[in-house]
């Protein structure tokens, strides 16, 4: 792939994955919000449609780009999806744009991008777009900032645990990050993106999120989160033992785990879309941590 074609197909598929997740950061966070919170609620709901917008324009733009491992891996969307955002929408009262969640299954890869050419009008709004980007993820740290120093001072409730908004909030920092390197001329994200220690804390998280949102009955639920829970922290222990980021040799127990974890967040999502698990779980937040597992897979296994 010649340079300027590896810079626009990396940009759209960082994008096709990390505008969704922030979108729907932003709308997890308007759900938490209480009714005396309205301005918050408010500017949380504007910027969840300014990645809209901005996942649109990237959809737009990646027909015939983006390769075959990135569409087929359940990162940009799962098939359970639609059904989450259906669900979610009615049971929230927000509206969420499921033309997108269409647009997106209907996306056709390059096939072979080896020797993948695009134009200059093409790189030109590729780099917008990342500009674009860059300021509005830089937006949304800013906003997420804001809230923990409101809830940290005691000044601010919310239905989010404090842990969950530092949680997305490192995860909108690692966007920005990428997209700062890519605007600098550099399309290998693969330091980034094989960075164990970053995506075995966020894999451990999603375990607690889960253990703490189950209703305290699902007893046997509650036990496997857990359990996937101290399973990442013991590879973080292992990590920061050997004061090494990503060993090598090491890829495989977390792939191993990480495969465990995502069949545990599939067989979630059936539960929930289909009323059978009692939780305080939205179906849309179990899809979207079913995705980020599948993204974290597809890193390993490259």
């Amino acid at each position: 792939m010649k340079s300027t074609g590896e810079f626009v197909v990396t940009s759209l598929e960082l994008h096709l994955f990390f505008a969704r997740i922030m979108k729907e950061h932003a709308f997890f966070l308007k759900a938490g919000f209480l009714p005396c919170n309205i301005g918050l609620a408010g500017e949380a709901e504007r910027l969840m449609r300014h990645f809209e917008r901005l996942l649109a324009r990237t959809i737009s733009l990646s027909g015939g780009l983006i390769r075959d491992c990135v569409l087929e891996s359940g990162e940009i969307v799962t098939e359970f999806t639609d059904c989450a955002e259906q669900q979610t929408m009615r049971l929230t009262g927000t509206f969420i744009d499921r033309k997108l969640t269409a647009a997106e299954k209907r996306l056709k890869g390059c096939g072979c991008c080896d020797e993948l050419c695009v134009s200059a009008e093409m790189e030109r709004q590729v780099r917008q777009l990342n500009r674009d980007g860059l300021m509005l993820v830089n937006r949304l740290i800013e906003f997420k900032e804001r809230l923990l120093r409101s809830i940290g001072s005691c000044n601010l409730f919310t239905a989010n645990y404090p842990l969950l908004i530092e949680h997305i909030l490192r995860e909108a920092c690692l966007y920005r990050d990428y997209l700062v390197k890519l605007q600098q001329g550099d399309c290998d994200l693969s330091g980034l993106f094989r960075d164990e220690l970053f995506w075995n804390r966020i894999m451990m998280e999603h375990a607690l999120f889960i253990r703490g949102l189950l209703d305290p009955s699902e007893e046997e639920l509650i036990g496997k989160a857990d359990g996937f829970a101290s399973d990442y922290r013991r590879l973080l222990s292992a990590s920061a033992a050997a004061n090494d980021r990503a060993m090598p040799g090491r890829g495989r127990d977390p792939l191993t785990l990480t495969r465990r974890l995502r069949d545990f967040k599939q067989a979630g999502v059936e539960g929930i879309e289909k009323c059978e698990i009692r939780s305080l779980i939205l179906p849309l937040l179990v899809d979207h941590v079913l995705r980020e597992a599948n993204h974290y897979i597809r890193l390993l296994e490259n």
